[in-house]
């Protein structure tokens, strides 16, 4: 595996220890164009930064070192941890995002993200479930790497979560209503798996972030918003999985 070195000087300067490493969070760049996102990883004032870029070539570069914290997630949490800055790994993915005309990952893309990932978890040993996207830890700012982003496949290469429930049985059950208590079960159910728990949003607002969040994941044919007996389902079939 080839990898370019082009450091950013944005991380913070004290190492962290390799133990505190818990975490591989994917981003897309969200850039009109590759050079804007590289140019603003690598700038100063930006405040911004990744460990890994992955290019639309499939080129892979490095821009922190990974016992240094890069300056990717933001304001973020799952389940007890907080400000994953501290205990995670950010790979930045070229994709002009949702405000540029989102479009699919290319396969040297994906390529080059699973022999990448697949080094960092046997370096760091990583579990496959703290394998996260950006919208995962921070679903009311963000929306990367978005529901063109391949899980589904990648989970198939041991890299993050997927339900193992018959994709044409639960289609069955997209879109049809559940009641107010089995709502409540859902979003309970996404506590349990590790979404942040309501920030100073309004109660119905933030069930409603957190659910764009969970379809843009794992049901990714149809992100609406709406708690759904399918949404349900899947939810259900993770906790058996993961907890």
């Amino acid at each position: 595996m080839k990898i370019i070195l082009n450091y950013s000087p944005n991380f913070d300067p004290k190492r962290r220890k390799i133990s505190e490493i818990k975490f591989i969070v994917f981003h897309y760049t969200g850039m009109k164009s590759e050079k804007k996102a590289i140019d603003k990883l690598l700038d100063q004032n930006s405040k911004v930064s990744c460990h890994y870029l992955i290019k639309n070539n499939g080129d892979i570069i490095k821009m922190v070192p990974e016992t240094f914290q890069a300056w990717h997630a933001g304001i973020s949490s799952w389940k007890k941890f907080k400000s994953l800055n501290k205990n995670s790994i950010g790979i930045e993915i070229t994709n002009p995002g949702h405000e540029f005309k989102y479009k699919e990952f290319s396969k040297k893309q994906i390529s080059s993200l699973i022999k990448l990932t697949k080094y960092l978890v046997k370096k760091f040993k990583i579990n496959s479930k703290s394998i996260l996207g950006h919208s995962d830890i921070a679903p009311d700012r963000k929306l990367d790497p978005g529901e063109k982003f391949p899980w589904a496949f990648l989970s198939k290469n041991k890299i993050g979560t997927w339900h193992d429930l018959n994709p044409n049985k639960i289609k069955k059950e997209r879109g049809l209503k559940i009641s107010t208590k089995l709502k409540l079960k859902f979003t309970n159910n996404l506590f349990k798996l590790g979404y942040p728990r309501r920030l100073k949003i309004n109660k119905n607002k933030y069930n409603k972030i957190i659910t764009f969040a969970f379809q843009r994941r794992f049901r990714q044919e149809l992100v609406n918003g709406k708690i759904d007996k399918e949404c349900l389902l899947i939810s259900e079939n993770l906790i058996k999985k993961l907890n």
